[in-house]
């Protein structure tokens, strides 16, 4: 009988390894619909630009690395991408560059309505997916589509329990907000400061999701929608007279000025508020709510300016 070498066994025993080892399980395709039509990522995406920084803040809680992003107005809490060289420049978050972005030759591009012009143009080249997020009314189901683009962008990186995570604390903070609001009286008024003047949102407007999803009440129930609110006089916030005045500084963002404050607000009708007298006019973070408010970090942030008011 032939005796093996230790060179024939250990071939041997390769060869049954090799023949009892399944094979490598393909990844799924997953299929999003959305408003703009169908897009299918047939393979997990590792080249991907945000055009908005929505869908940069998702992407940055479920640790998902970009390669370009619009970085005009970049936020705070997004501040690491400003200068980082492995994060291309694409442009103004409403006029990418489509030519910046061909050239990094992504797999996946997210934007939202505000750059859906180019969806077309973008689609030629890379999966594209829109996220139908309501810029202009945001007085129903808001927090339910973050919830599920959250959700469909957890599911085609493989983050679905980092995303149900993060979703569980942010359904916590809200729960505790509305126990708040809830129960107290005060009326509040949203207003936006725009170079000296003002406009207020009402229940269906780009802030409809504060009186919706967070319980606020509102002073002013106006139904115009839009992103820059109904433009409103000093007098008639002093005739609203809300016990709360959320001011959001629309100037600080797009011309980079400190944000306004109690010291520096030029309005003396203002000052005859019930909101002013009583300590209830709130400058808030205007980057969460102007330049973002509709993805994780954002939220948390808004949620923790409206508990001021009731503190």
């Amino acid at each position: 009988m032939t005796r093996s070498t230790p060179l024939g066994r250990w071939l041997i025993l390769l060869a049954a390894t090799c023949f009892i080892t399944p094979p490598a399980i393909a990844e799924t395709p997953v299929t999003v619909e959305h408003a703009l039509g169908t897009t299918v990522i047939e393979k997990r995406p590792e080249r991907v630009v945000a055009l908005d920084m929505n869908e940069l803040d998702f992407l940055d809680r479920l640790g998902v690395p970009v390669i370009g992003t619009a970085r005009d107005f970049v936020p705070h809490f997004l501040a690491k991408y400003r200068d980082d060289p492995a994060v291309a420049d694409v442009g103004m978050i409403v006029k990418p560059n489509v030519e910046k972005v061909y050239a990094l030759q992504p797999d996946l591009i997210l934007m939202t309505s505000l750059q859906a012009e180019y969806y077309a143009e973008m689609s030629s080249f890379a999966p594209v997916i829109h996220y139908d997020v309501d810029y202009r009314d945001s007085s129903s189901g808001h927090i339910r589509v973050v919830k599920e683009h959250f959700l469909t962008l957890a599911r085609i990186f493989g983050k679905e329990d980092v995303a149900q995570a993060e979703i569980a604390g942010l359904e916590a903070k809200i729960t505790g907000l509305r126990a708040l609001t809830e129960a107290r009286p005060e009326r509040a008024l949203l207003v936006l400061h725009n170079n000296g003047g003002f406009s207020a949102f009402g229940l269906h407007s780009r802030y409809g999701f504060v009186f919706d999803a967070f319980g606020v009440k509102a002073a002013n129930e106006a139904s115009e929608t839009g992103l820059h609110g109904q433009p409103v006089t000093s007098e008639f916030i002093q005739a609203v007279n809300p016990d709360i005045i959320y001011v959001i500084d629309r100037t600080a963002v797009m011309e980079r000025r400190p944000v306004l404050d109690a010291a520096t607000i030029e309005n003396p009708l203002l000052r005859e508020t019930a909101a002013w007298k009583a300590g209830k006019v709130i400058f808030v973070d205007p980057e969460a709510w102007y330049t973002t408010a509709a993805s994780i970090t954002p939220l948390e942030i808004i949620i923790s300016d409206i508990r001021k008011g009731y503190e």
